[in-house]
């Protein structure tokens, strides 16, 4: 699994923060910001939810 994000999407809504705090967090403008391009087994469950969650599709799950 690897993942990506669009920042010129992102409204900032911290859904994906929220869910997978280990792999988001927001910058100082409350966009997304990616802690781990390729997140373990053990966060790929709330890495999906995280994003199917996000408002603005601004999350892409690319499986490897």
């Amino acid at each position: 699994m690897r993942i990506t994000t669009d920042t010129g999407r992102c409204v900032g809504a911290g859904q994906c923060v929220l869910t997978a705090p280990q792999v988001f967090d927001q910058d100082d403008d409350g966009l997304v910001t990616l802690l781990l391009a390729e997140p373990g087994a053990g966060e790929e469950a709330a890495v999906r939810l995280a994003a199917g969650l996000c408002p603005s599709r601004a999350v892409t799950v690319h499986e490897d």
